[in-house]
């Protein structure tokens, strides 16, 4: 494929990307940016959260993960159908009756403000360490495929990367990515559908007898009973994937502003029902293609292992069509997430860490929050540009998934405080409690094989959440 049609191609997406902001972007004020003016259809909603949550990572990682884990990842996508149950019934109620624009907004009321803003402040930090992976996989693929060829250095590409997706965010935020992503996600979709046709092709496997060849290979293994010790033990990733989905989602803002954009209640819930079903069968789709990569990169001696997998594959291999979809959808899966993270963030910092609403005139809460919108932009391209030394052969979503077991911990530890329990805290010393639980979780699950004989694997998440709940329990105030 020439340099000439690859830049093409991507000038045609953000033309339309830039295209749909123009037409949601009318109205550019707070309420519109924050909360898409409380107008989204849930069911739009619904198909543009699949985009944002499985993003340019599980785009790459997912497939790659085949042959070295079988379909063991299904057992984690299980466990999310719990954890969406328990923000349908749980959170979002909550959420809705505060009538919350940032949901950390909760922690100042339930606790104080130095929960509040420990609360809001893990996000940001586990936000941007999440939304700079993935942007950072996406650059690091358009540098290979196009911008060395034309002499431009990986920091351009990230920069311009970046730039495009405030470009199209800056004016109207949440009320233009709401409709963004759901055109994303169904890029990112036909590209799936495009490769798993093709590859299947190449294999000689017929469209009846797909799925019949997928459950019948020894790479679709998806239960793992044998080992308890095991990163792969089923109740270990089902229970992970569990509470995966209620801090990643539930206590994630970025995902969490979309549903509150919902017109009611019942709407934002309806959105979650049909989203994890949708959600379980994408996923189980992905793991299908990857299966497929993976015998065919073995029946031809490829060697093309982990996130390098479909990559090469679709670079070198499958042919020009495989290509230009990958590209497409490559880049729908990172863009549908990473705009939003650069929404949430800007929301969440000028919410919860500068107070606008209380601080500023309605003015001055829009010149306030543009300037805050520009500020993340440069913050994820600094970010990016360093993941570039940092990043070696491991999987960029299993690195996601580590970080956001230490970072999300102490958010699961303190609303599940907040929610189960009627004791208040020694608000002041809530930050301390933050960080000393992610490190001890770090101390235990680096030494848990040689002390226990066991793997945390994802179950890191819980493991964190429970020493922040406990350091809580020691810094409660007595009733009288």
């Amino acid at each position: 494929m020439s340099t000439n049609a690859i830049i093409f191609l991507i000038l045609a997406y953000f033309g339309v990307l830039i295209l749909v902001s123009y037409f949601t972007g009318k109205t550019s004020g707070n309420d519109a940016f924050f909360k898409a003016n409380k107008q989204s259809p849930w069911y739009v909603v619904a198909f543009g959260m699949i985009g944002a949550s499985l993003s340019g990572v599980t785009f790459i990682s997912v497939p790659g993960w085949i042959e070295a884990s079988q379909f063991s990842y299904m057992q984690v996508v299980l466990g999310y159908i719990i954890g969406y149950i328990v923000i349908g019934t749980v959170l979002l109620p909550l959420y809705y009756r505060l009538n919350l624009t940032s949901i950390y907004t909760y922690l100042e009321t339930r606790f104080g403000n130095y929960a509040y803003k420990t609360g809001s402040s893990f996000f940001l930090i586990s936000r941007i360490v999440g939304a700079s992976f993935r942007l950072y996989l996406v650059a690091n693929v358009l540098q290979i495929v196009l911008f060395d060829a034309l002499g431009v250095s990986f920091w351009q590409t990230v920069t311009i990367t970046v730039l495009l997706i405030w470009l199209y965010t800056f004016k109207s935020g949440i009320k233009t990515i709401v409709w963004t992503d759901t055109l994303q996600t169904l890029f990112m979709l036909i590209a799936v559908g495009v490769a798993i046709y093709f590859v299947s092709d190449a294999l000689g496997i017929e469209g009846g007898n797909l799925l019949g060849y997928v459950l019948d290979s020894d790479l679709s293994k998806m239960f793992f009973f044998e080992d308890y010790k095991s990163g792969d033990y089923f109740w270990k990733q089902f229970i992970s994937g569990a509470f995966i989905a209620i801090v990643m989602t539930g206590l994630d803002q970025d995902m969490m502003q979309k549903n509150l954009t919902c017109r009611t209640l019942k709407d934002a819930q309806k959105n979650m029902f049909w989203f994890t079903i949708v959600l379980t069968i994408v996923n189980f789709v992905f793991l299908s293609l990857g299966l497929l990569l993976t015998v065919y990169a073995q029946q031809n001696g490829i060697d093309a292992h982990k996130d390098d997998l479909f990559p090469v594959l679709a670079k070198d291999h499958l042919g020009v069509g495989v290509f230009v979809f990958f590209l497409l959808g490559l880049i729908a899966a990172a863009y549908s997430s990473a705009d939003s993270a650069l929404t949430s963030l800007t929301t969440s910092f000028s919410i919860d860490i500068l107070d606008i609403e209380k601080k500023y005139s309605k003015k001055e809460q829009v010149a306030v929050r543009k300037r805050i919108h520009v500020l993340i932009s440069l913050v994820l391209i600094l970010v990016i540009i360093a993941f570039k030394y940092v990043i070696k052969d491991e999987s960029v979503i299993a690195k996601l998934f580590v970080f956001a077991g230490y970072t999300y911990g102490p958010l699961l530890g303190l609303y599940a405080f907040g929610l189960f329990t009627t004791w208040q805290v020694r608000d002041s010393i809530v930050p301390i409690i933050a960080i000393l639980s992610p490190i001890l979780s770090y101390v235990i699950s680096a030494n848990s094989l040689k002390w226990f004989g066991f793997e945390f694997g994802f179950f890191i998440l819980i493991l964190n959440g429970f020493l922040t709940f406990l350091g809580l329990i020691l810094i409660r105030r007595q009733q009288h």
